[in-house]
């Protein structure tokens, strides 16, 4: 049977990495910041779905702390957004994807004129990296933090089943 602990990291895995996907998917144009979210999102989206089958067994203990490994790097992602280090496809950012913007969107400036579609910071997925966070600390925290046993002798979140 398979632990609440892992149906949860699981529905965040699929939730955040699938969203993750979809956003740098249907952007208008794929940057720095599209590729990584899309890459980071694909591990996520996978890691989550690998959590409802066997294979779950033989990612073990790391399974937690990837998971918050995968939300910092997301949230990282999002601070160079923020921070304009990523460009987010309005031709406006720093980084490697920056400078003056060309073709559709840009005015003769190369500023951007409509940035709709385009890879910029994403509240929703910081939100979602945020729970994915919390998601691995508790999975990591496993039975290690309090011993996971209670004075009955039974366990503390349903997990040794």
């Amino acid at each position: 049977m398979v632990s609440n602990t892992r149906l949860y990291g699981a529905a965040v895995g699929v939730a955040s990495g699938g969203y993750s996907v979809i956003s740098a998917t249907t952007a208008s144009r794929m940057v720095t910041a599209g590729w990584l979210m899309l890459v980071v999102g694909a591990v996520a989206l996978v890691h989550g779905i690998a959590l409802l089958t066997p294979a779950a067994d033989r990612i073990g203990d790391a399974s937690g702390p990837l998971m918050a490994v995968y939300a910092l790097t997301m949230l990282a992602i999002q601070v160079g957004l923020a921070a304009g280090f990523l460009a987010d496809g309005s031709g406006m950012g720093g980084g490697m994807d920056g400078g003056m913007g060309s073709g559709m969107g840009s005015d003769a400036m190369g500023s951007a004129v409509g940035s709709a579609g385009l890879m910029g910071v994403d509240l929703g997925m910081t939100a979602l990296a945020l729970v994915m966070l919390a998601s691995g600390l508790i999975m990591a925290r496993g039975s290690g933090m309090d011993g996971g046993e209670t004075a009955a002798g039974g366990t503390t979140d349903g997990d040794r089943m």
